[in-house]
C-alpha cells in the first residue's frame, strides 16, 4: 500500500504544472478517492490539496527568484487564473508577495517532497476485530463542531455540558446494542480532514428504537466495521488511536475505509485523566 502511495506522490511531482485529478491518484494507489484522502492526511499531517498547493508554490517560488519567466506566466503555469490570485496564494505560503520577492530576493518557505514509509514499533499493538452490522440509528443530540487533531475539543466539551441530565437519561435508556451506552459519533467530515473544518457530532446511543421527536437521529446503513481498542491518557490516547489506525493498521491489512460515521465509545477514570476507548470505523475489504 505504501509503495503505491509513493507512486501517487511521484505522479503529483510530475504534474505540478498540470491539473491533478484525485481519481487518478486513487487509481495509482489502487484504492478509493475517499480512502486515499483519508490515508494521505493521516500519514502527511496535512490535507492532499494543501500539500499540492504548497509544492506548487515552492516550485513557483524558485522560478520567481530566478527572474524569469514573467510573474503572470508563472501564475498561469501553476493553475492560477490571474496574477492577483497567484499573489494572494504566494503571500499565504511565503509571507511575501511574488513581486517583492523577485525585487528583494527575499527568503522563501519550502515544502519538501514527501515519501511514506511504515515504522513498525514492537512495543505496541492495535487490538481490533472485524464485524458485520445491520442498519442502525444513532439517537441523541447533534451539533456542528470544528475538527481538532490534538488536544481537547472545546466545542464538543461545551456542547456535551449543555445537554441536561433528563435528556441524557432518556437517551441512555434507548441503547440496545453494541457499542453500548453513550457514544460520540462524527459524521459529514470534510474530505480534506483539515484542522478547523466542520463536522456533525452526535452525543447519543446506537439503537433500533423509534426516535423521539425532540431528539436528533442518524440512520447508518448495514456494513462492515473495524473496531479498535486502547487505553491511555485522555484525550491524547483517543487521538493517537485514530492516527495509528490510519498510519499503521490500514497499510498492513486488506481493508480500506468507506464513507460513513466514526463512532467512539469512551470510558473515563474518576479524575478524567485516563480513558478506555473503542473506535468503530466503517471499512470494506480490498482485493488481495
Amino acid at each position: 500500500m505504501l509503495e503505491r502511495l509513493n507512486e501517487a506522490l511521484e505522479h503529483i511531482e510530475s504534474h505540478l504544472d498540470q491539473r491533478i485529478e484525485v481519481a487518478e491518484l486513487a487509481r495509482i494507489a489502487v484504492t478509493s478517492e475517499y480512502h486515499f484522502r483519508r490515508m494521505f492526511s493521516a500519514l502527511a499531517g496535512i490535507s492532499l490539496s494543501e500539500y499540492i498547493r504548497r509544492r506548487r508554490l515552492t516550485i513557483a517560488g524558485a522560478e520567481v527568484l530566478a527572474g524569469e519567466p514573467t510573474l503572470l506566466e508563472i501564475a498561469v503555469r501553476y493553475g492560477y487564473g490571474s496574477g492577483e490570485a497567484f499573489a494572494r496564494a504566494f503571500r499565504a505560503v511565503h509571507g511575501v508577495g511574488p513581486g517583492e520577492a523577485r525585487r528583494t530576493g527575499a527568503a522563501l518557505r519550502s515544502q519538501p517532497r514527501m515519501s511514506f514509509r511504515l515504522v513498525i514499533e514492537g512495543s505496541s499493538s492495535l487490538r481490533y476485530r472485524i464485524l458485520e452490522k445491520e442498519q442502525f440509528r444513532v439517537v441523541g443530540r447533534k451539533a456542528r463542531v470544528p475538527l481538532v487533531h490534538e488536544g481537547a475539543n472545546q466545542a464538543i466539551a461545551d456542547f456535551i455540558r449543555s445537554i441536561d441530565q433528563e435528556t441524557m437519561r432518556r437517551v441512555t435508556a434507548l441503547s440496545d446494542q453494541a457499542p453500548e451506552g453513550i457514544v460520540g459519533v462524527s459524521d459529514g467530515l470534510d474530505p480534506s480532514r483539515a484542522e478547523g473544518t466542520e463536522l456533525d457530532y452526535y452525543h447519543g446511543v446506537v439503537t433500533r428504537a423509534e426516535v423521539p421527536e425532540d431528539l436528533d437521529a442518524l440512520t447508518v446503513p448495514a456494513g462492515t466495521w473495524a473496531v479498535f481498542e486502547n487505553s491511555g491518557p485522555f484525550p491524547q490516547a483517543l487521538q493517537h488511536l485514530w492516527r495509528d489506525v490510519f498510519t499503521q493498521w490500514f497499510p498492513s491489512n486488506p481493508y480500506r475505509s468507506r464513507p460513513g460515521p466514526e463512532i467512539l465509545r469512551t470510558r473515563l477514570s474518576q479524575d478524567a485523566a485516563q480513558a478506555d476507548a473503542e473506535l468503530w470505523i466503517p471499512v470494506e475489504r480490498t482485493a488481495v
